[in-house]
């Protein structure tokens, strides 16, 4: 029998989707974003055909959409219906494990040690479902921000207030809420994901089941890369999925999408098989949805061949910083100083895609002058190196050879997510829609990676087979 999930901020569908490749089965989902609940929708509940499916999906009662998996709102909003909740833990039965992200900024213990006084915020909210099912296994994903302590305000960082509630227990029933916890730090770049990605996480296996099978947990937070320095940590930290020699690349991840043909099929034959990427992103479908080509004018795509330029050459972007104060001022010290800083190239002077920038010393300085710009944030990924952590917004990534910005799929490669996986809703969103709107680049940024997900997966169910 397989075992049963809750995925609570559920986002479009990377936790699930790790934990459904591992053989786990969805109970049902909360996500409050229609945007990207429809994401999750299409790729984990039902294939959506019909232009208007998805709207009348979302006119459904709160009872019609758990029971098909995916309950779009606050979950403050469905902890509000207890009578729901109730039949419909009856009806799914025990409950496995309880998986999710919630916001903790703000977090706070003060009051009564209850989530139901603390229910405007989310991590209360998170511990209240955790209490109501009494899964055998919690695992809660974030930033690395949330293990820093509030020093200004004596208070402990948030995941610490979380780790301890798990430890001794909360609510009416102390004994059935208490767990074994062990905090992580993990790099997505450990489980087969081109991308340099930590976040912390709690897995938390309830003390009964903990007992049974003398499992402990580290001291302190046990992080994926001291693995690699011989510490295997406790019998609950996930260890690596793959060797710190094969870590993934850009190129990895991308590279049949600007391969020359003839070199395409021998370049996914070269991709390390044991991480599982190859297989991952390519399955049995060629066709590749959200790959639409960022357009940009000629003078950004000349900046963008310069950054190329630079980053290949050893040089930073502070000559822009010398040319806006040489444009300024006209004063020949920042000249001489540019000068100074592109000593070490050659020329002609060749971006990547063969573009020829400048052939004499003097014509790439008038260029740099002729594009200097407040904004130079921007960097190219480097070919042979993981990619940087995949945020919700893109602009400042540029492809390592061609003058644009990253397409989603390109995104959704370095986060691990198969070229099956359908991204829906707007590709982009912008001005004061960014705090409301979860087009697809952020449903990408936002996401856990489905592989390392699929990693944590594997190590829980392990666990859980034995109880």
């Amino acid at each position: 029998m397989k075992k049963k999930y809750i995925d609570l901020f559920a986002g479009c569908g990377g936790l699930s989707l790790g934990f459904e490749t591992a053989g786990f089965e969805l109970g049902f989902a909360v996500e409050k974003s229609p945007m990207a609940g429809e994401t999750f929708y299409h790729n984990l509940i039902k294939n959506i055909k019909a232009p208007d499916e998805w709207n009348k999906y979302l006119l459904k009662s709160a009872e019609d959409k758990l029971k098909a998996g995916l309950y779009i709102g606050e979950t403050i909003s469905l902890l509000e219906k207890p009578e729901l909740l109730k039949a419909t833990k009856e009806n799914l039965g025990e409950i496995d494990l309880i998986v999710g992200g919630p916001p903790c900024q703000g977090f706070s213990l003060a009051g009564k040690r209850n989530p139901k006084d603390h229910r405007n915020e989310l991590p209360w909210q998170f511990l209240e479902y955790v209490e109501i099912f009494k899964p055998k296994a919690v695992l809660m994903e974030n930033v690395l921000g949330m293990r820093s302590r509030f020093s200004k305000h004596d208070e402990d960082a948030p995941f610490t207030k979380i780790k301890n509630l798990l430890e001794t227990g909360f609510g009416e029933d102390k004994e059935s809420t208490q767990y074994v916890v062990q905090e992580l730090q993990l790099n997505a770049m450990h489980y087969g994901v081109p991308q340099y990605r930590p976040r912390v996480l709690l897995l938390a296996i309830r003390k009964d089941i903990a007992d049974k099978q003398n499992l402990f947990a580290t001291d302190d937070i046990w992080n994926s890369s001291d693995y690699f320095k011989g510490n295997e940590g406790s019998p609950l930290c996930p260890i690596p999925t793959i060797k710190e020699k094969d870590i993934l690349s850009v190129k990895d991840a991308i590279g049949d999408f600007f391969a020359e043909p003839e070199d395409n099929s021998r370049y996914l034959d070269k991709l390390n098989s044991k991480s599982g990427f190859k297989k991952t992103i390519k399955g049995n479908n060629a066709h590749c949805e959200n790959n639409n080509l960022r357009q940009h004018s000629e003078k950004t795509q000349l900046r963008f061949r310069l950054y190329q330029y630079f980053a290949l050459n050893g040089i930073t972007t502070k000559v822009f910083n010398l040319a806006a104060k040489y444009s300024a001022t006209k004063d020949k010290v920042f000249y001489d100083q540019i000068d100074l800083e592109i000593n070490k190239c050659t020329f002609p002077a060749t971006s990547p895609d063969g573009t020829i920038l400048a052939n004499t010393e003097g014509e790439l300085i008038a260029l740099i002058i002729s594009l200097e710009t407040k904004k130079h944030s921007q960097r190219p990924l480097k070919l042979n190196s993981p990619s940087p952590t995949v945020v919700s917004v893109p602009d400042d990534v540029i492809h390592p050879i061609v003058p644009r910005t990253m397409t989603v799929r390109e995104q959704a490669r370095f986060q691990s997510f198969p070229d099956y996986f359908e991204f829906r809703s707007k590709e982009t969103t912008g001005g004061a829609r960014r705090r409301i709107d979860v087009p697809q680049y952020t449903q990408v940024g936002n996401a856990v990676p489905p592989l390392m997900a699929k990693a944590i997966a594997e190590h829980i169910k392990k666990i859980l087979d034995k109880s």
